[in-house]
C-alpha cells in the first residue's frame, strides 16, 4: 500500500503502546511490530513518546497515518509507550509540548483519545484525553 499525503489535520489522536512499565520500547521497535509483524508500509504513528519522555519521530507527519481508521486521513497519531496506569511525568510533559507544537501549526485541531474514535479500543490510551486536555490547556 502506497503512502498518501494527508490533506487536512483536524485531530491529534493519543494512543498507548499497551506495554508494561518495565518495557521501554521506541519508534524502531514499534516500526518493526507494524512493518514486520502486521505487514504495514511504516509505523502507524507520527510521534512516539518513550518512558524517559524522549520524543521520537515515526511516520512522516505530512503523510496519512495508520493508527485510527476512522480519522487516519485527517489526524496526527501520538503514541505513549506504556499504558494509562504507568505513564511517567516526563511522558506527560512531552505530550503537552508536542500537542502545543501541533496546535501552533494547526490551531483548530481537536485532541482526542484513540478510544474516542475506535469502540474496539475502549482503554486506549488509558486516560480520559478530553479531561486531561481541558485541565492542561483550558484550565
Amino acid at each position: 500500500m502506497a503512502m498518501v499525503e494527508r490533506k487536512e489535520t483536524k485531530y491529534v489522536v493519543i494512543h498507548c503502546a499497551d506495554t508494561p512499565a518495565d518495557m521501554d520500547v521506541g519508534a524502531a521497535d514499534i516500526r518493526r511490530w507494524h512493518v514486520d509483524e502486521r505487514g504495514w508500509d511504516d509505523v502507524g504513528y507520527h510521534w512516539i513518546i518513550k518512558r524517559s519522555g524522549q520524543l521520537e519521530p515515526g511516520r512522516d507527519q505530512r503523510l496519512q497515518g495508520s493508527h485510527a481508521l476512522a480519522v487516519n486521513s485527517k489526524s496526527i497519531g501520538v503514541c505513549l509507550v506504556g499504558r494509562g496506569d504507568n505513564f511517567t511525568e516526563d511522558q506527560m510533559y512531552t505530550l503537552h509540548n508536542v500537542i502545543q507544537t501541533i496546535k501552533d501549526m494547526h490551531p483548530e485541531v481537536e485532541v482526542i483519545g484513540h478510544s474516542d474514535v475506535e469502540p474496539k479500543k475502549p482503554h486506549c490510551p488509558g486516560f480520559n484525553v478530553k479531561e486531561w486536555y481541558q485541565d492542561e490547556f483550558i484550565g
